[in-house]
């Protein structure tokens, strides 16, 4: 199939995004305690509205996300929650993109309410996108979408992915079967490689922003991506694609004025880490290999995924950047 490229110029004039100002929004820390003490999201646990936001603005010859037009893979659950909603919180206009609206079950203080509602609901632009990642037709669907509800893209963060052997006793490749390489690879993989290429055609469309960059590509990758994780062989692959995949995208495209960066987290408190828990390691076990001493949580990331969309990364790209509690130099 080939490249469907969507002209910005096509746009209903009620949807013109105004350039942004050189200013940003403090970052507003979305995640918050319930009375029963666990992580949770919400307008009753403390989401910003935009007028709230505007009163925490503080000047800056630099901008943040404010106004860009994001889409987050991966979004009804964990960091790609997290993220989007932060986003928002910064004023960006956010397409959410997952299999299905509603957070994951394993996390029950995710519950609450749909990504995108949430955003609305408190006063942001946001819009969901049913998208199987690894269906080339439909990641191209995606980035149609967002441009015409939005008139441009501006940010990817490729976000979604699986891990089938946290949910599984420790195996070594000799007994991993195939199919869980194959379905691990598709997703972890395979969707960052269509993400980047249906987002940089739309990109490539488009006239510089008032920076003189042309967009903001963030992949979440992994420590794993980096060195190997125990028990972990398509998981670890899988990621170690992510982290190559973005510096090869950063150096094809650096003329283009694209930015492309991976962050590469640790252990932290998501879907995944819960069937972590459950097959492979106890939490004090996995807490005690961060120097740190503890296990990480989604908004220990989002500040990272923050920066890295903005103009105050403008002069970095193609980097794998571990936020990982010091788990990595405790390994040296």
């Amino acid at each position: 199939m080939g490249t469907t490229i969507t002209d910005p110029s096509a746009r209903a004039p009620e949807t013109q995004i105004e350039p942004y100002e050189g200013s940003y929004r403090m970052l507003v820390l979305i995640l918050a305690k319930t009375s029963a003490g666990k992580l949770a999201f919400g307008s009753r646990v403390g989401l910003l509205s935009v007028q709230q936001l505007s009163n925490t603005t503080k000047p800056h010859n630099l901008s943040r996300p404010t106004s860009k037009v994001c889409i987050i893979t991966g979004s009804s659950s964990g960091l790609g929650r997290a993220i989007a909603l932060t986003y928002a919180a910064e004023g960006a206009h956010i397409v959410c993109a997952d299999l299905q609206p509603t957070a994951r079950a394993e996390v029950e203080s995710e519950g609450l309410a749909n990504t995108d509602d949430l955003i609305r609901q408190n006063g942001g632009r946001a819009i969901f996108i049913k998208t199987d990642m690894t269906k080339p037709d439909q990641v191209q669907n995606l980035v149609t979408k967002c441009v015409e509800e939005f008139g441009r893209l501006d940010v990817l963060v490729n976000n979604a992915g699986i891990s089938l052997e946290a949910g599984r006793p420790p195996l070594g490749i000799h007994d991993t079967p195939s199919e869980t390489w194959d379905a691990t690879m598709s997703v972890n993989a395979k969707s960052v490689f269509l993400g980047c290429k249906y987002a940089i055609a739309q990109l490539l469309a488009q006239p510089l922003l008032p920076s003189g960059d042309r967009g903001w590509i963030v992949n979440i990758s992994s420590i794993f991506g980096l060195v190997g994780g125990r028990h972990n062989i398509s998981y670890a692959a899988s990621k170690g694609a992510v982290s190559n995949l973005t510096r090869q995208v950063a150096m094809d495209y650096a003329e283009a004025r694209i930015h492309c960066n991976a962050i590469c987290p640790g252990y932290v408190k998501t879907a995944i880490f819960v069937n972590t828990v459950k097959t492979l390691h106890s939490p004090e076990a996995i807490a005690a290999q961060h120097p740190f001493r503890g296990v990480g949580t989604p908004e220990d990331i989002v500040g990272v995924a923050v920066f890295l969309a903005s103009d105050d990364a403008r002069w970095i790209t193609g980097i794998c950047m571990p936020v990982d509690g010091a788990t990595l130099r405790s390994r040296r």
